[in-house]
């Protein structure tokens, strides 16, 4: 997966480059803190604002990356049986 750009809209109306999704963008995508990160996204706790394009582009990543997870098979732990003492 390609690096996320997260978009903060300043007091003055410019756009920069933020540090994480804010928790409440995550909640509105219906994605959790954990499963965040498990998917690569990055977090700040200390961000509140919720902006759309950031809820859009977490719901669009988070689509791919339940989909490449469900394509690839789960490895198995070989198990090892006991051998019997004689």
């Amino acid at each position: 997966m390609h690096h996320l750009k997260i978009i903060i809209i300043k007091q003055n109306g410019k756009k920069s480059d933020g540090q994480g999704f804010s928790q409440n963008e995550l909640k509105e995508a219906g994605v959790n803190k954990q499963q965040a990160k498990q998917m690569g996204f990055r977090v700040d706790v200390k961000r509140k604002s919720t902006h759309k394009e950031n809820v859009d582009c977490i719901k669009l990543h988070a689509k791919e990356a339940i989909a490449k997870a469900a394509a690839q098979p789960k490895k198995l732990k070989p198990t090892f049986k006991a051998k019997a003492k004689s």
